[in-house]
């Protein structure tokens, strides 16, 4: 039997990681705007970046202001709500690149090049996908609703999104324990 994934703090951003990460994207958002508003759909949407590098216009919902993302790997397609501010910034985005055919791509580039990206702007030295597995965790602390992570990581098998709340639940009840 293969053994299961297992998360620990080297695979999602730590608080003061997070929080440096949104400092950084702030201060340069107006310069790079497209940089800064991939990591930041990463971070707030928990997306795939290949999802996000296949998002179209058609996939932004203006009327309820949600991104639909095709799912990858076997997910479930989702549509999930966007902030105010991130949907005005990629509302700015869209505008500024006069991005209006329904089919026409977002985001123009390749993996790689989103990968360098991240590398330029990341405040540690963890993955990309560090941003899908933080968006995870925050979200099953915020809810402990584990079906609502499944929809929004557009897991198929609910085992896959388990690792979040046997993570969270671990590290909070260790700590009850041993402090």
């Amino acid at each position: 039997m293969a053994s299961r994934y297992s998360l620990n703090k080297n695979k999602y951003l730590l608080s003061p990681e997070k929080e440096r990460l949104e400092q950084i994207l702030s201060q340069f958002s107006k310069k790079n705007l497209r940089d800064c508003l991939l990591l930041q759909l990463a971070l707030k949407t928990g997306a795939r970046a290949q999802e996000l590098l296949n998002v179209e216009r058609s996939d932004i919902n203006t009327f309820d202001k949600s991104l639909y993302i095709r799912g990858i790997k076997g997910s479930n397609d989702r549509e999930l709500p966007l902030s105010a501010d991130l949907f005005e910034l990629f509302m700015r985005y869209l505008n500024f690149n006069e991005i209006t055919a329904p089919t026409q791509k977002v985001f123009n580039i390749s993996y790689n090049r989103y990968r360098q990206i991240w590398e330029m702007y990341r405040p540690t030295h963890k993955k990309l996908h560090s941003l899908r597995h933080t968006f995870a965790i925050e979200l099953y602390k915020k809810t402990k609703d584990i079906r609502l992570v499944q929809f929004a990581l557009g897991h198929r098998n609910i085992t896959n999104t388990m690792i979040y709340a046997d993570y969270v639940y671990s590290q909070q009840e260790l700590r009850k324990l041993i402090l």
